[in-house]
């Protein structure tokens, strides 16, 4: 699954953190803060919500009418900018992404498009979110907001008038503040929960989504394993194959000469066994290519620690990870690791890189920094490669590089323990 790149990367739209008992600190205040300002967001969204919901009516109502399908092609992009904006928000708190399953109408006319969204069953799913966020999300979004908004409003109020009744008002605000520190999480998440409900498609239309990455991701890897295959043959044909054929013909003339000249079949014996060398230099990098043997030998973390080695930059690397992975796992991630490298120094023009990762018992994440001039091309072909062969392990890249940099590949591959 492909996880949203505010969801790694923390902010306004990180996950909802859980609840932790305890005297209140810095981070957890600043957390329900957080949740605050983002439930203020999604109530004021009832507005637009109301407003498109109430057009909605009146353009499915004069639908046969021409003034229905004009105000339906004006309410409908609306609507779906809406909620592509609260699936954003909703996944990103739930640490996962909400996709929309529009139907395809990019070769429907303009006038027939509506006929085709009132057939189209995210589009009613966007409908009936219109509703839910106008009454029933709005309420959930509303409590946090006034459970903070009174305290302060009271304290305002007693800056300007200190009299009794706004200590009074203050004092019995109080507990609302504790209540607002216990239910704001949980508002927070209901909401987002609800969201994915409706918003997510129906578990048939996930699955079929997921039968259709499977199959992509599986045709693949089949295409990358025969172009693998092609290549080992290349390169075992042009080096040792033709060294080996060398040194059988050197041998062969070194067998003709041994009683006639014995200098020159020694010599040819010796031009033999530096081609032996060579070809066995050939193997050796073929295999490399194949499984690198450091990567056998050390693991993961090793074999990434071996590569930033032999670099023309400097690299640090902090990989946490507890035991060995399994093999196809370690190559692909590896050789990913390897790849990104390799574009860095060709292209970042940067003066260091970083390399972290970790394991958690379900996704083995690494993450590869670099303060070069940014700008990297997520289609370019070596970036494309990698994610291909992530594909077939159902693992994903992503790329954050802005004009001017850093740089920042974050690939990820689902790995149980």
């Amino acid at each position: 699954m492909t996880v949203p790149p505010e969801v790694a990367g923390g902010g306004l739209l990180a996950p909802v953190g859980t609840l932790r008992p305890g005297p209140a600190d810095s981070e957890a205040l600043r957390e329900r803060l957080r949740l605050t300002v983002i439930s203020l967001g999604c109530a004021l969204s009832m507005a637009p919500a109301l407003a498109l919901g109430i057009l909605s009516v009146l353009s499915i109502g004069l639908g046969p009418l021409t003034a229905g399908l004009l105000l339906a092609l004006g309410v409908v992009p609306a609507t779906a900018a809406l909620t592509a904006a609260h699936r954003r928000v909703s996944g990103a708190l739930l640490g996962e992404q909400l996709t929309a399953t529009y139907t395809d109408t990019s070769g429907v006319t303009t006038l027939a498009r509506p006929l085709h969204w009132l057939r189209d069953p995210a589009r009613w799913r966007d409908f009936a979110f219109l509703w839910f966020s106008a009454t029933g999300g709005f309420v959930l979004s509303t409590i946090p907001v006034a459970l903070v908004a009174a305290p302060i409003t009271h304290l305002v109020g007693l800056l300007i008038d200190p009299s009794w009744v706004w200590l009074l008002l203050l004092g019995i605000s109080g507990p609302g503040l504790y209540v607002w520190w216990l239910i704001t999480p949980a508002l927070v998440r209901a909401r987002a929960r609800a969201e994915r409900g409706i918003l997510g498609g129906s578990r048939v239309a996930r699955l079929e989504r997921r039968v259709e990455r499977v199959t992509e991701s599986r045709s693949e890897a089949l295409d990358h394993s025969a172009a693998e295959i092609r290549r080992i043959e290349r390169d075992l044909h042009d080096g040792a194959q033709a060294r080996i054929a060398a040194v059988g013909m050197t041998v062969g003339l070194a067998e003709k000469l041994v009683e006639d000249d014995p200098a020159a079949a020694v010599e040819l014996l010796r031009e033999a066994r530096a081609t032996t060398v060579s070809a066995l230099e050939d193997l050796r990098s073929v295999v490399r290519g194949i499984h690198p043997p450091v990567l056998a030998d050390r693991g993961l973390a090793g074999a990434v620690e071996a590569l930033a080695m032999t670099l023309p930059l400097p690299v640090t690397v902090a990989l946490r990870l507890d035991g060995r992975l399994p093999d196809p796992v370690e190559s692909a991630a590896y050789f990913a690791v390897a790849e990104v490298l390799a574009n860095t120094i060709k292209h970042a023009e940067a003066t260091f890189a970083n390399i972290a990762g970790s394991h958690d018992g379900a996704t083995l994440r690494l993450v590869v920094r670099d303060d070069g001039r940014g700008g990297a091309d997520a289609t370019g072909t070596g970036l494309t490669g990698i994610a291909r062969r992530l594909a077939a392990f159902d693992g994903t890249l992503r790329l954050d590089s802005p004009a001017g940099g850093p740089t920042t590949v974050t690939i990820e591959i689902p790995c149980p323990s």
